[in-house]
């Protein structure tokens, strides 16, 4: 197995990467963690298309880096066409093209598809392995060709993701990303939030005349929700476990993740908290974005429960 993958720190040129290889070798799972470290990944592509999908950089902004799958059930698959297309492609001096193969022995496919069930797409109503040596032999020029070849035989799906992550991670052509949320439990909860932190356990301000009105990025609020004995406490509590969590899921190719402080309503408690948690990662390092759902939303009685 070689080891080609680009770099990305100061190069500028657009990065297409072609993924291709045997059918049930694990193309999808490849380009799902791709999609997850940041590239735009785009499967089943007619690769004779590729020229107008990519175009040609007029500027010198960064082009969104593209991952391309195909296969033998690629829409006008042929083998030497799509190599003297993609010569023809990295000749360009604003791209720079990786071809990716994956590989994985006939017998651990033929295992795999009976164990699905599934129909191999060049099997055509005869045995599996049929079709297996079949596609095999349509595909081995491109094996030949391509810079990175992926053996897949022994891998279990998680093993194969890390594999793509260490390939590929260092080419990943953006950070993980950081959204910080507040929102009323009320209006219901976020759905794509990917940590969720009730912030119900603080005296809600909603129920102090001065405060209702206000919402958490108002000072007085932000005073009222500090004075309460708890919030100190588990405000370290969870910025510490943030600072765990982060890098790890960074180390993990995650292209974003979401923190959602909850309240009841979403104006104060959740707000406040939210606005202070952004301010703590950005003196640990982090760049977070902070979405206020709810801040907009009216002050109501009917939904903010009993006083405390």
């Amino acid at each position: 197995m070689t080891n080609d993958s680009p770099t990305t720190t100061t190069d500028r040129r657009q990065h297409i990467l072609l993924v291709t290889g045997l059918s049930g070798a694990g193309k999808t799972t490849a380009l799902r963690v791709l999609e997850d470290l940041g590239w735009e990944a785009i499967d089943n592509f007619p690769i004779r298309l590729l020229g107008r999908l990519i175009g040609r950089s007029g500027s010198d902004e960064q082009r969104t880096p593209l991952a391309i799958g195909f296969d033998s059930r690629t829409r006008g698959f042929v083998p030497q066409d799509i190599i003297a297309k993609v010569k023809e492609l990295s000749e360009r001096d604003d791209l720079l093209v990786t071809t990716v193969f994956l590989d994985c022995a006939s017998g651990e496919l033929e295992r795999r598809y009976n164990e699905t069930r599934r129909r191999h797409p060049m099997a055509q109503g005869r045995p599996v392995r049929v079709g297996i040596q079949a596609e095999r032999e349509l595909l081995e020029p491109l094996r030949r060709w391509a810079d990175v070849v992926i053996d897949t035989s022994e891998f279990s799906s998680n093993q194969l993701q890390q594999n793509v992550r260490e390939q590929f991670g260092g080419s990943a052509p953006q950070s993980m990303s950081i959204i910080i949320s507040s929102f009323g439990f009320a209006r219901g909860t976020p759905p794509l939030a990917d940590l969720v932190f009730d912030m119900r356990f603080l005296d809600n301000p909603h129920w102090i005349e001065d405060l209702r009105e206000q919402t958490g990025l108002d000072k007085p609020v932000g005073d009222h929700i500090r004075s309460d004995p708890a919030f100190d406490t588990a405000f370290a509590q969870i910025r510490a476990l943030l600072g765990t969590l982060l890098p790890r899921y960074a180390a993990q190719g995650k292209s974003y993740v979401n923190i959602a402080f909850g309240c009841t309503g979403g104006r104060h408690r959740s707000v406040f908290t939210a606005a202070r948690m952004a301010d703590a990662l950005q003196e640990d390092g982090f760049s977070p974005t902070v979405i206020h759902r709810n801040l907009a939303s009216r002050a109501a009685d009917e939904i903010e429960g009993p006083k405390a």
